[in-house]
């Protein structure tokens, strides 16, 4: 497997990496866009990644011009996944098996997510990992979204870790290149939704891997 730098610390997206949940977010956007007479594209799906809710509100508000407030829009959006990360949605390959091999071998384990804690908090729960998880930060509590380093600055400060003794595990563009900005190894997971950019997230990430059973080998 990759060695982990010395501090021990590994950070985890939630979406896309942890959970296979982006195809309960494409269904979201296609509903919502239809519901106001628009279609589905792949740029705007593209664009919303990483972001938090209240940044997806506000950029979808003022691309389509809706007139839901951003308050609204994203009530709306929650309403409609909230029984999904509750009850329905799965870990992806080897998610389990590798947070038992961390936690066993004294890593300290986090997450950095554009998730809000109504989201992650039973979604982990339901698949019995939440406890594997040292801390948490969203994309909720800061000032940017996933290209920019602070959320996994937070998640750092929260574990106490150095952030080049970090490593982040992420499986958009921009989660790499936030995870890059904050001075920590980034490692890209295949997601089929961000298929698009694999390309670039190979060249732009430390390493890239399928799944995580590519890990405990």
């Amino acid at each position: 497997m990759m060695e982990l730098p010395l501090s021990h610390t590994a950070i985890f997206d939630l979406d896309g990496t942890l959970i296979d949940s982006m195809s309960v977010w494409t269904e979201v956007d296609r509903k919502c866009l239809e519901s106001h007479g628009f279609r589905l594209t792949p740029d705007y799906a593209a664009a919303l990644n990483g972001m938090s809710f209240r940044e997806a509100a506000e950029y979808t508000i003022r691309r389509y011009g809706f007139s839901e407030t951003q308050e609204e829009l994203a009530a709306e959006w929650m309403r409609m996944v909230e029984d999904e990360y509750a009850h329905h949605i799965a870990l992806k390959p080897f998610v389990r098996e590798y947070l038992t091999f961390l936690a066993e071998r004294g890593v300290r384990l986090g997450v950095a997510t554009a998730s809000p804690p109504e989201l992650y908090g039973p979604v982990l729960k339901n698949n019995g990992i939440y406890g594997c998880f040292d801390t948490f930060a969203s994309v909720g509590e800061v000032s940017r979204g996933k290209e920019f380093p602070d959320v996994f600055l937070l998640a750092a400060e929260r574990l106490g870790a150095d952030p080049e003794g970090c490593v982040v595990f992420e499986d958009t563009l921009c989660g790499i290149r936030g995870a890059k900005a904050a001075g920590m190894t980034a490692v890209g997971v295949y997601e089929e939704h961000s298929s698009a950019q694999e390309e670039t997230i190979r060249r732009e990430a430390d390493r890239y891997i399928q799944n995580f059973g590519e890990l405990l080998t």
